[in-house]
């Protein structure tokens, strides 16, 4: 039986899903977290510097901060549905939202479209997507490399790759160093899946016999108009939270949900304590979990279940930050422990 909700998850730093009751999971649908895990760690040996959201090199100063990423089988989506126009929007974002945790603004975006047979209509839609998303991060388009690899892709298919780089005061870094216990969690809305979780959606999918073409059973739309919506770009929110109050950590919840990333900047000895009454988990994580028979920590492992920022504030500073206007609410705290408790 999967357990309700408002049932206490208990996350060690280094989680897993801890459930046994059948249903389906993130590893099932082909994504296997922990071998990613072990990738990771075999990496840090050969080059210890790496492991946050992006990377810091000084420059004068300041800091550049790099991050790169894709969009995932999410691309599939935008195969089946034959719509390439917000996939460029996710690309940004998957990238941007990573190097602004360190308090970077972001300065310039590079792609990488790779195709076994270029369609231009296509790529000119994807490339639509990217430019629109460069223009609400108020960083710039610089450049990018177009692909043509006729038989190493299937037809009418693509990939995607995005580089964003921008800068920092090397006095104004924000990396987690200054939490401590007693900082306030607040959270910024997800628009949605964003660009992580999608093995396990499309098998939801599968398993459900439901088309992306099929109404939603919640409210308008289609399945396909629902999960293509593209991932909230929080450069501009961000960037207006750390200039009205004292910001010590920011966290994007990507792959690993709330287990695997906010451990990222808490030090250790600490955990993150997530109130889950905080928020209405969006209806369409309902249906996924519904359909899927999947178990919370499951959900919580895989997806960003509404929540698609964190920022950790001192309690004196938690009225400036919610004064500032950027749709941001307390989620939780920071306890002694370490991992995540959702409570």
């Amino acid at each position: 039986m999967i357990p309700h909700l408002h049932e206490p998850i208990y996350f060690g730093v280094e989680a897993q899903a801890a459930a046994t009751e059948k249903g389906l999971s993130y590893k099932a649908a082909g994504v296997d977290i922990e071998a990613g895990n072990e990738l990771v760690r075999r990496i840090k040996k050969l080059n210890p510097s790496i492991g946050g959201f992006s990377g810091l090199v000084p420059f004068g100063d300041s800091y550049l901060v790099a991050g790169t990423d894709g969009v995932g089988t999410k691309l599939k989506l935008a195969f089946d549905l034959n719509k390439h126009d917000t996939v460029g929007i996710d690309l940004v974002a998957m990238s941007v939202n990573d190097i602004i945790t360190a308090g970077a603004k972001p300065m310039f975006f590079l792609d990488y479209f790779a195709t076994g047979h270029l369609d231009v209509d296509t790529a000119e839609a994807v490339v639509k997507g990217i430019v629109d998303g460069c223009k609400e991060s108020d960083c710039i388009l610089l450049g990018g490399e177009t692909a043509e690899m006729p038989g190493f892709y299937q037809a009418e298919e693509y990939d995607l790759a995005g580089f964003a780089v921008g800068s920092v005061k090397q006095d104004a870094v924000i990396d987690g160093k200054r939490i401590v216990e007693g900082d306030v969690l607040l959270g910024m809305k997800s628009s949605g899946v964003h660009s992580n979780g999608f093995s396990l959606v499309r098998k939801v999918l599968e398993v459900s016999n439901t088309s992306l073409h099929d109404k939603v059973p919640w409210g308008e739309g289609t399945f396909g108009s629902v999960l293509l919506q593209p991932t909230t770009l929080y450069v501009k929110r961000v960037r207006k939270l750390i200039e009205a109050a004292d910001v010590k950590g920011l966290v994007h919840i990507t792959g690993g949900g709330f287990p695997e990333n906010l451990p990222r900047v808490v030090p250790k000895g600490l955990a993150c304590r997530i109130n889950r009454s905080a928020w209405q988990t969006p209806e369409l994580f309902k249906w996924i979990q519904k359909a899927g028979n999947i178990p919370d920590s499951e959900m919580f492992l895989t997806f960003n279940m509404g929540i698609g920022m964190v920022a950790m504030v001192g309690k004196d500073s938690v009225a400036a930050a919610l004064a500032a206007n950027v749709d941001a609410f307390v989620i939780g705290e920071i306890v002694r422990g370490d991992g995540v408790q959702i409570v």
